[in-house]
């Protein structure tokens, strides 16, 4: 049928798409993506997701259990009573932390997901939320988004990118109900402390602030894996994330999961159980198989291999004259530009310009990251081995 009239439709969004801009991988993969249709042979060094599979059992897992005709109904968004008891074991195992999987754990559809939940259920529109400089961008973001005030701390490489306690307890904290914080680190690598996580439980305790550690990367390039709620009274002020898209091998099946006393439990599962309906089964039951992988499988993939793409890396880093700490942690390498750029954005344009290799500028982190790159290990050994012949041959 024919329009009646020829009035243009004119339809204005919500106010808070004015607070965020679209992502900034996103929009630049798009711009890859597109010049590497056109021939240019871009190789991505920017985004940290796992390129190896899970273990095989996590695989077989999967498609035995995918295979019954009784497995694909709703399920329920506390999770399986498999996975959170393999969750708690996994926290006992390694980090030696005892958690009740009834009560103590809500699996999460990964840490973004939980970022979402946690300040939904704990902080109204128009308090404040501390959130490092540099830092996770979604940390930003989803604060804004939610009405929120984002109040940024510095981390600085002189401090070794851990808080500054002194700093932070000269500020204005009135109004602040959440911190965030991330160790290991991204973007900077930098390792957990217990001397940190020591002092964030003291500064909960003191300022009635739930601090909430988001820790990915504790596996990877680390022999020394940490958690925040190893320390006395951590449960009843501060939340932990762990996710498996990095240390499992698992980006894409967003599981992870959350670990906190039993009230911030059920306060942030009223929000997610009017959110989302639950994790396919068969995926929380290869979960909980990946969750038993062995020490070694985790040397192998989370060690050995990112040792030998660390060691390209740092090649490329010392190429374009940035300097670097070795001591990192993660799956990214973090560097300082040389002085004689403008910013970071000048050498990671070039770079992507002139040699067709797309590697992260700090910028993108906050404003402390202005003078940084960061260099994803997430390609093949030969890849990596190729963007350093193509970085070599820049002009200086």
């Amino acid at each position: 049928m024919k329009p009646t009239n020829n009035k243009t439709f004119e339809f204005i969004p919500a106010d808070r798409l004015n607070l965020v801009s679209e992502y900034y991988f996103s929009r630049k993969l798009k711009e890859v993506a597109r010049r590497n249709a056109e021939g240019e042979n871009i190789i991505s060094l920017a985004i940290g997701s796992p390129d190896m599979p899970p273990s095989p059992e996590t695989i077989q897992t999967l498609c035995r259990e995918a295979q019954r005709a009784d497995a694909h109904g709703y399920q329920p968004t506390v999770g399986i009573a498999e996975l959170r008891e393999a969750m708690a074991a996994w926290y006992k195992r390694w980090y030696g932390v005892t958690l009740d999987p009834k009560t103590e754990i809500q699996p999460l559809i990964g840490s973004k997901e939980g970022i979402l939940h946690v300040t939904l259920a704990l902080a109204n529109v128009g308090d404040k939320v501390l959130v490092p400089n540099p830092g996770y961008p979604t940390y930003t973001s989803l604060t804004r988004l939610l009405g929120c005030q984002v109040v940024n701390y510095d981390l600085r490489e002189a401090d070794d990118y851990q808080p500054d306690f002194d700093q932070l307890e000269q500020m204005d904290l009135s109004g602040v109900k959440l911190m965030w914080t991330n160790y290991p680190n991204m973007p900077t690598g930098a390792k957990a402390q217990m001397r940190t996580y020591e002092r964030l439980v003291r500064f909960a305790q003191d300022h009635n602030i739930v601090v909430v550690n988001d820790n990915p990367y504790s596996f990877i390039l680390n022999d020394c894996p940490l958690s925040l709620l190893q320390v006395d009274g951590a449960k009843d002020c501060c939340i932990e994330f762990n996710s498996m898209s990095k240390s499992h091998n698992m980006p894409g099946w967003r599981v992870g999961m959350l670990a906190t006393n039993s009230q911030f439990v059920q306060w942030i599962l009223k929000v997610k159980s009017n959110i989302d309906s639950g994790t396919f089964r068969p995926l929380q039951l290869a979960a909980a198989q990946a969750y038993a992988n062995s020490a070694e499988w985790h040397r192998q993939a989370n060690i050995t291999l990112y040792q030998e793409r660390r060691n390209i890396a740092e090649q490329i880093m010392r190429t374009l004259g940035c300097t670097f700490n070795p001591n990192q942690a993660g799956m990214f390498l973090w560097g300082r530009i040389p002085d004689h750029y403008k910013d970071c954005e000048e050498l990671t344009e070039r770079v992507l310009n002139e040699a067709h290799v797309f590697i992260t500028p700090g910028f993108i982190f906050g404003s402390n990251g202005q003078r940084y790159i960061r260099i994803s290990l997430c390609a093949k050994k030969e890849k990596m081995q190729e963007a350093l012949q193509k970085i070599e041959k820049l002009k200086n």
